[in-house]
This record gives C-alpha cells, sequence and structure tokens, in this order.
C-alpha cells in the first residue's frame, strides 16, 4: 500500500511538472444558487490565488440571478470575482415542469457558453437540477468534470441528480469516507477520486471568534442574545410536494407557540416553494415580532448566525453539514436528508401530524451545546483540491472508465449451448453403495461420488445431504446449470409425494421415508424420487434403446430383479405405486423361496443373491471350482465364481444358470402376455449372460403374435444414475424452443 501511494504521489509530481511547463489549466466553476456557491467559493479564492497554474471562468445561472432570491450573485461580486457569463435558465413557476423546463432551457443556453469559453474542466457542485444540466452539457461536449459532494446520500430526488452527476463526472471530491466508498461501490475509478472533505469547512473553523454580535442584532434586533434565537430553513420535498407544505405550516405553528426570536429564510426554487412562501404570508411571518424573514444571508454571516443560535430547524444541508461543526443544535424535519451522515446534534422529525411533535423537539434541543463535529471536513479541503487540480493530465484519454467488480464471463445464449449445461444432480440409493452424480442433459455424467451406503436413516440422510451440497458446489466450477435432484432408490415409492413407503431388506430404516422435503429444503431445489426399476426404464427412455418406442419394458438383472413398464410414452406406477415389481412374478408354484417371503419368484432363481446362494451351495460340496480357478481363503463365494465356473465347463453351474434363464424368460413370456409391449430391454450386470436363454424360452413359450419382439441388453454404462436423473431433466425442461 505504501510502495503505490508513494508511486501516485511520484505520478502527481510529474503531471504537475508537466503542467508548469505547458499551458495553464483553464477551470470553468458554475455557480447556481447561495448554497453552492458557499461551497465554490473557497475552491474559487484558491485557484484565484494560483495563477501561475490557472485561469479561473465564472458562470452563473439558475436562482443567483432571481430577485425573489435575493439577486445573490451580487455576493459573488462583492468577493471582486469576474463573472464571464450571467445565464438566465429558470423557468417560474416553482412546479414539477418548471423544474423540467429550466433544465432544458440551460441545456439550450449552455453550449455556446462552453464553446467560447473552452475550458479544461469544469467544477460542479452537487444535486440540484441546475447541476445536472452543467454536468450533461459538458460531458456531450467532451469537457472534464470535476464533481464536488459526490458520494453522498440524502433523500428525494436529489440522490438521483448526484447519482447521475457522479455518472458523467471524471473526477470526484468527496467530504466523507463513506461518501468515498459509495464512489467506490458506484464503480467510479479509485486514483480519480480525492478525499477532501467540505471546502466550506475551510471557512467555518475559522470564523467562530470574529465579531458576531453586530452581526445578530442586523438580522434579528438589538435585544437578542446567543444561544436565545431559532435559525429556520425549509425547503419544498420534490417527490412529495403536498406532505412538505402541511410540515412546513406545522412547523411555523410550533413555532410561533414556541415564541423565540426566529430568523427564517426563504425556500430555495424548487418545485413547491411558491406554495411555502404563500404559508409563510398566510400566517402573518413578515409582520410578525418574533420573525424576521429574509431571502437572502451572505455565507459569511450564516457562519455567524447558525453558530450563535440557540437552535436551527428545517430540513436543509447546512443543518446536518456545516452547523455540525459548532456543536449548535439542530431538527431536521422530514425527509429530505434522510441518509446523511450526522453528529450527535441533530434531531430527526422523520413525520408530524400535529405541531405538538414539532413543539416537543424545540423543547428537546433549544439553548443546548453539543460536542463539536467535524465529520464533513478539517479544514484543509481547499488545499487538497488544489494540489489534486494540478495532477490531472490532460492528455489522458478523455473517455471515462468504470471499475466494475470481476464477474464471470459471458457464457453464450445459444439454445444448444444452454440444452448442454442443463444438468441433474442424480442420487442411487443402492444396497451397499450410495452415488451422487452431475448429469448432463445429453447423459453424460460429469462428476460422481461414491460413498458405503450408511445403516442408520439419520446417517445416510445426512450423507445424502453433504454429497449433494459438495456436487451442486462443484456444477458451478464444471459450468453446470443444476436443474433439480434425482433420487433413485429401492422399494415402493410414492413418486407424488417424494415418500420411501416400504424399502427392500438390502437397505435398513427405509420405510415411510419423505426424502423430497429435506434435500429440497437444504439445497432450494426441486427433488423427484422413483424406484430404481422404474429409473431404469426412464434411462432407456431418455437415452437409451428406448427412446422414441412408445410400448417397451426394462427388466434390471443385478443383486435383485426389478423393472419398469413404458406404456404410450409414459411410465406405469399402478393405483399402489407397485406396478412392474417384475423380479416377484411368480415361474413355479414349488420353487426356492424369496426374499418377498413367496416361492417361485423370478428373483429366487435369477438374481445376484440366487445365484451366490446356489455358487455356496456347489462350493460347500466341492463342486464349484474346476481347472483354471482358484479362490483366497477368505475370499467370498458370489455370483460371478458360478459364472466363471460354468464358462470353464462346470456343468452343474450350467445347470443353474440356465434354469435361472429360463426363469427370467418364462417371466418375460407373462409380461408379453401380459402388456405386449414392442421392445424388451435387459439391464445390469447379468443381462449379457441372460439374453440368449430368454430369446429361447420366448421362440418356445410365447404366443406367436408376440414372438417378433425384440430383446436387447442396455448400452447404459449407468441406468440407475441417469434414470435419476431423467426425472430432472423430462419434468423441467418441457418448453419448446
Amino acid at each position: 500500500e505504501v510502495y503505490f501511494k508513494n508511486l501516485s504521489k511520484q505520478k502527481q509530481k510529474e503531471v504537475m511538472e508537466k503542467n508548469q511547463n505547458n499551458h495553464k489549466l483553464r477551470v470553468c466553476v458554475a455557480t447556481c444558487n447561495r448554497a453552492d456557491y458557499s461551497k465554490l467559493a473557497p475552491i474559487m479564492f484558491g485557484i484565484k490565488a494560483e495563477p501561475q497554474f490557472f485561469e479561473l471562468d465564472v458562470v452563473v445561472l439558475g436562482s443567483h440571478l432571481i430577485d425573489d432570491y435575493g439577486n445573490t450573485y451580487r455576493m459573488i461580486e462583492q468577493d471582486d470575482f469576474d463573472i464571464h457569463t450571467r445565464l438566465h435558465t429558470i423557468v417560474r413557476g416553482e412546479d414539477e415542469a418548471a423544474m423540467v423546463e429550466s433544465v432544458g432551457l440551460a441545456l439550450v443556453k449552455l453550449p455556446d457558453v462552453l464553446n467560447r469559453l473552452k475550458p479544461d474542466i469544469m467544477i460542479v457542485h452537487g444535486d440540484r437540477f441546475d447541476a445536472l444540466a452543467l454536468a450533461t452539457s459538458a460531458a456531450l461536449m467532451n469537457i472534464r468534470i470535476l464533481h464536488i459532494e459526490g458520494g453522498e446520500v440524502s433523500g428525494t430526488i436529489d440522490d438521483s441528480i448526484r447519482h447521475a452527476i457522479t455518472k458523467l463526472a471524471h473526477y470526484h471530491v468527496c467530504c466523507t469516507r463513506s461518501a468515498e466508498q459509495h464512489l467506490i461501490a458506484m464503480c467510479e475509478d479509485h486514483d480519480r477520486i480525492l478525499l477532501a472533505g467540505c471546502p466550506s469547512y475551510d471557512k467555518l473553523l475559522s470564523a467562530k471568534n470574529k465579531d458576531y454580535m453586530s452581526i445578530i442584532r442586523m438580522w434579528l434586533g438589538e435585544d437578542v442574545k446567543t444561544r436565545d434565537y431559532i435559525v429556520a430553513l425549509q425547503h419544498p420535498v420534490t417527490t412529495d410536494i403536498k406532505h412538505s407544505i402541511k410540515m412546513f405550516e406545522l412547523t411555523l405553528d410550533a413555532l410561533i407557540s414556541f415564541n423565540k426570536r426566529t430568523l427564517v429564510l426563504f425556500p430555495n426554487v424548487d418545485a413547491g416553494s411558491k406554495e411555502m412562501v404563500r404559508v409563510m404570508r398566510k400566517k402573518g411571518i413578515e409582520h410578525h415580532p418574533n420573525f424576521r424573514a429574509v431571502k437572502h444571508v451572505p455565507f459569511d454571516q450564516f457562519i455567524q448566525l447558525v453558530a450563535h443560535a440557540g437552535c436551527m430547524i428545517g430540513n436543509s444541508s447546512c443543518g446536518v453539514r456545516e452547523v455540525g461543526a459548532f456543536g449548535t443544535p439542530v431538527i431536521n424535519l422530514g425527509t429530505r436528508q434522510t441518509g446523511r451522515e450526522t453528529g450527535e446534534n441533530v434531531l430527526h422529525v422523520r413525520d408530524a401530524d400535529t405541531q405538538d411533535k414539532i413543539l416537543h423537539a424545540l423543547q428537546l434541543q433549544f439553548g443546548k451545546q453539543y460536542p463539536c463535529s467535524k465529520i464533513y471536513g478539517d479544514g484543509n479541503a481547499v488545499p487538497r483540491i488544489l494540489k489534486f487540480l494540478k495532477s490531472i493530465d490532460l492528455k489522458e484519454p478523455l473517455q471515462k472508465k468504470f471499475c466494475f467488480p470481476p464477474v464471470k464471463d459471458n457464457i453464450s445464449q445459444d439454445i444448444d449451448h444452454i440444452l448442454e449445461t442443463q444438468s441433474a444432480l442424480a442420487v442411487d440409493l443402492g444396497g451397499t453403495n450410495l452415488r451422487v452424480a452431475i448429469v448432463s442433459m445429453k447423459g453424460e455424467i460429469v462428476k460422481k461420488y461414491t460413498q458405503l451406503n450408511p445403516k442408520t436413516y439419520e446417517d445416510r440422510l445426512e450423507l445424502i445431504l453433504k454429497m449433494c451440497i459438495e456436487a451442486a458446489s462443484e456444477a458451478v466450477n464444471v459450468n453446470c446449470r443444476i436443474l433439480g435432484v434425482g433420487i433413485s432408490t429401492g422399494g415402493r415409492v410414492n413418486p407424488r409425494e417424494g415418500i420411501v413407503l416400504h424399502s427392500t431388506k438390502l437397505i435398513q430404516e427405509w420405510s415411510s421415508v419423505d426424502l423430497r422435503t429435506p434435500i429440497s429444503d437444504a439445497l432450494h431445489l426441486p427433488v423427484w424420487v422413483d424406484n430404481d426399476g422404474n429409473c431404469a426404464a426412464l434411462a432407456e427412455r431418455k437415452f437409451g434403446h428406448g427412446k422414441g418406442i412408445e410400448n417397451f419394458v426394462t427388466l434390471i438383472t443385478g443383486t435383485g430383479i426389478g423393472g419398469g413398464i413404458v406404456h404410450q410414452h409414459e411410465l406405469i406406477h399402478g393405483s399402489s405405486f407397485c406396478a412392474a415389481e417384475l423380479g416377484h412374478i411368480v415361474v413355479s408354484l414349488d420353487g426356492p423361496e424369496c426374499l418377498c417371503g413367496s416361492q417361485g419368484c423370478i428373483e429366487a432363481y435369477a438374481s445376484g443373491i440366487a445365484l451366490q446362494r446356489e455358487a455356496k451351495k456347489l462350493h460347500d460340496e466341492d463342486l464349484l471350482l474346476v481347472e483354471g480357478m482358484s479362490m483366497k481363503k477368505e475370499e467370498v463365494v458370489s455370483a460371478a465364481h458360478l459364472i466363471q465356473a460354468a464358462k470353464l465347463g462346470n456343468t452343474k453351474a450350467d445347470s443353474i444358470l440356465r434354469t435361472a434363464g429360463t426363469a427370467l424368460g418364462l417371466g418375460v413370456v407373462n409380461i408379453l402376455h401380459t402388456m405386449n409391449p414392442s421392445l424388451v430391454i435387459l439391464s445390469g450386470v447379468l443381462a449379457s449372460h441372460y439374453v440368449n436363454a430368454v430369446k429361447d424360452v420366448i421362440n418356445r413359450q410365447a404366443l406367436s403374435s408376440v414372438k417378433t419382439v425384440d430383446v436387447v441388453v442396455s448400452n447404459l454404462a449407468d441406468p440407475a444414475l441417469l434414470g435419476a436423473a431423467s426425472l430432472v431433466l423430462d419434468y423441467t425442461t418441457r418448453r419448446i424452443y
């Protein structure tokens, strides 16, 4: 940080030396009203005091030139400034339309002035509508703009105008640290922001010890004492004129009741000011013995008046900014200064339905003395601003740059790209493993996570959430837009509610389980749940042999036997969500016992568990191993050993496999006679071992009308995960592009 500060100082020094060797910086200061002149005057004096560096042109416009507002251009002349141009830009009417017309009139007149002056830089202050016209004209005419007091927050339309000028300005002088941070947040270049403090504080902090009693007596009468009078300055709120006039009326009533000598300044030229003046005259303020109503007080004298007042009341920015330097109590009325940084001397009255609330505020504040506040400056703003002006390099490109925060590069919105990146989180709850994957619209498994499936419900659900959250975070890195979560699980499932009704014995503590709610709440994504057999059928329908087929059946041959039925392109669930329990079709009345409690089910013959059971029997009788096979002592006998033995010529093993294939084939024949599908898809690790046996049984046992059915082995590497993904992708992308 120190290095870069020194580097910046060196650059400023070089630019200042370069500017000294070249031409003077031609600065145009445009002032619109008494308030902005109080901030600009100290800068103008500073520029005028260094003629070797600067040429000053002064342009006066706005309410400075209106008699009703005190012809305040005269105080500029009294300060010995040459006014280069006077522009009458105010359209009288004091309503919203008049403000707009005034901006338009200024925009018409300013180009000719700026063409003649040809300034290097224009200094614009604050948030008035006149200033917006100045900044707009200068920006469109490629004149650099230095904006004073940007980044602040107050209220009403002023905020919008101030921030609009900030966007037009090339350089910024702000008064507080918060304002500086606001400018940075608005993407302004930090190198072009100067935290200087308010220029008016340079005069404020050196003014209090001057002869003030003569000034107080001149404006309020000979008998007035310090801390025993009130200064009132209230302007219309242009976004709620009716309410602001009502509050002004209540303020005057409260001041009359409070019965203290009061200096009332006329409001500014904003829409609604004419109505406020009518309220003053209606209540006889100009002739009331306790009131002095004036159009304008010179800033030097105004400082002394507020510094020694018992209280200031109104909604002027002066109350929350400058007056804090003296610790004078302030009552801030309404919303016009909402958001301004204030010292402890300010008491806010945001709303008032009667004069009582304002009167109570006066009783609380009047005559107090608060600690002096230096929120808005330390008295050294002008030297900082002059140094900043000298550092401006006119050879730098005029086009301002915005410092936007880093964002991810825009991604093409071509529809093919959108469809490619749409993805699902797929969850497969197996008897042994729990798997989660990011699956793209094309069926590509982008990323897969595998963990052992915990034994208890709580641990299992916790692990699912943890793995899903990890996968969802990773999806951002691989540019996948997750549309939802699909879950494939064993057992009977109510897909409408996302509830596992009854699970298989392989997955313990997994009955009457609501999977949808906790996962959806945690991930803020839609969740679909279905039986693993149904998911396999959906995978085939979207990515496999079933794509475009109206009626087909999928049979899973793995640890158990399951499946799914697609009829007229839709998955069949059945009245109690028990359809397609194909593993429990009975093919023998006196066959082996099944895990479901029945006998002779397909699963009791052809599942991985059934083959393992038969392999163990052979192994126990030393009839499993043949030449070319070996097993370690601790190795568990599995279906794979039975298949290997059959391939190596073990007739008993081969007979068991043929019986299993026949049982599966008979089940398929029953399905054909019931559903009459055009395609049967065998899926799972045992599918390739059964396909020929199934075809043989169909040729021998099936009716001739169904013998032409196609029987194929699935080419999907992971139907459970792909099926879980298709739950999401099918239902969330049913749109016509």
